[in-house]
């Protein structure tokens, strides 16, 4: 072989590593190393000060004196705090960019029923909100679809690692839960045509809830007798994507989250979903607090919107939302927080997944205790979606999602030093911190 080809193969070899690299980051990231010295908060158990070590991307052991093997990279944690890598139950991270720019938004789909999509079909991996959420301390997040105007099933929620080249790469689970919105009783709606607020009749509008509701019956019966004709064998029956999607609903085998929020539409969709003998996760609870029995009585967990929002009527109490999670804790209702679950001030949606800990943290004062604020946001979700083997926790075994901080990260003064994802560093650098630097050297 000649020189010349030799030194193009050679350079052919390092092209095609350097690819490599550049297409699976968190292959060849994924080594050994182990956090020394740390105020460890497993969220599962009391903290202490003691060892991390990571292998391969999961914690491989944990405890006061843990050993890491030789050759090991070690992250000095004195005097630092790790934390579990915090969990945004419901978001529309990598789905929406800008808001008023048409062309970066897939949150939603055309139609009422659409049981078929995937969320993580849509998700933009380099998009610029999620290095600004994760610098904050949130590692993965349920992305979920969005129903649009009338919409009832939005489609299957994607739980995500915030890191990776590719939608393949940092996706956990593609199809975690299904997301209906419940068709609720809506006498007012502002028209974006003509920036009013129409009002429409309430027996009219009670008519067209209780239609959509009935519609809704009618798509799981149709599922029912679909799946039937597929275990029998039918030889006739064409493929109905549609119906084979919803038919992973039925006898609680796929969660589904049921985004409500007053009192009436809370206790329609429950018992709905006892009827229907449908795994049910409720979303929003605006007004959860007061069926917390109810909630607690049936089992049913709670994605909360955001906590600091007003009054939803002018009669309440100023601190009615931040008094919500307490009073759900409190009566042994199970509670996460999420920035896609309505409620808050702000540009909210995936913009306020950086917020998330505040909105807990924000509770605290009201009733619910601290470490029930840090478990809302991290075993609590993935016990909600199953996921607690892998996600939620400090445990030998779990998927290496941590951050090392400098205190509590539900505390707005706490800085994330570290944030660590399926066991590789990832960079806390993003557009924020980016433009808070490029102004801040302005003369």
């Amino acid at each position: 072989m000649s020189r010349t080809m030799t030194q193009e193969t050679g350079l052919m070899l390092k092209i095609a590593i350097l690819m490599l690299a550049l297409v699976l980051p968190g292959l060849t990231g994924a080594g050994s190393l182990v956090i020394v010295g740390g105020t460890v908060h497993p969220v599962s158990s009391e903290p202490f000060v003691g060892n991390v070590v990571v292998t391969d991307g999961r914690i491989a052991a944990v405890g006061t004196d843990v050993a890491a093997p030789a050759g090991t990279r070690t992250i000095d944690a004195t005097g630092l705090h790790v934390y579990p890598g915090l969990f945004d139950a419901v978001s529309q991270l990598g789905l929406t960019e800008i808001g008023a720019v048409t062309a970066t938004n897939d949150q939603a789909e055309m139609g009422a029923y659409n049981p078929h999509l995937l969320a993580s079909t849509a998700i933009h991996p380099a998009s610029e909100v999620i290095p600004v959420a994760r610098a904050n301390g949130i590692t993965h997040a349920l992305v979920a679809p969005r129903t649009g105007t009338n919409g009832v099933i939005a489609g299957q929620a994607a739980l995500v690692n915030l890191a990776g080249w590719t939608v393949e790469e940092m996706t956990l689970e593609p199809a975690l839960a299904m997301v209906i919105t419940w068709p609720r009783i809506q006498t007012r709606r502002f028209d974006r045509a003509t920036f009013t607020v129409k009002e429409t009749p309430y027996n009219e509008a009670k008519e067209k809830a209780e239609k959509a509701q009935n519609e809704l019956r009618d798509w799981l019966d149709a599922a029912r007798h679909y799946r039937q004709a597929m275990e029998g064998g039918s030889s006739r029956l064409e493929t109905d994507p549609k119906l084979a999607a919803l038919a992973q609903v039925l006898d609680g085998k796929m969660r589904v989250i049921i985004m409500a929020a007053s009192k009436a539409d809370i206790e329609a969709a429950v018992a709905f979903a006892e009827e229907e003998d449908l795994n049910m996760i409720l979303a929003g609870g605006r007004d959860a607090w007061q069926v917390k029995e109810l909630l607690a009585e049936k089992e049913v967990p709670v994605i909360l919107g955001l906590t600091e929002s007003l009054p939803h009527e002018d009669d309440l109490p100023y601190d009615r939302p931040f008094r919500n999670p307490g009073e759900l804790a409190a009566a042994g209702v199970k509670i996460a927080f999420a920035s896609g679950a309505g409620g808050g001030f702000g540009p909210g949606g995936p913009h306020g997944s950086r917020t998330i800990p505040y909105e807990a943290e924000a509770a605290v004062p009201y009733g619910l205790p601290a470490a029930e604020a840090l478990r809302a946001l991290t075993l609590n979700p993935a016990e909600m979606f199953g996921m607690e083997e892998h996600l939620g926790s400090i445990e030998a075994g779990k998927i290496a999602n941590l951050i090392v901080t400098d205190g509590d990260p539900l505390q707005i003064q706490t800085l994330i030093k570290h944030v660590y994802i399926a066991g590789v560093e990832v960079s806390t650098d993003n557009k924020h911190k980016s433009l808070y630097e490029r102004y801040l050297e302005r003369k």
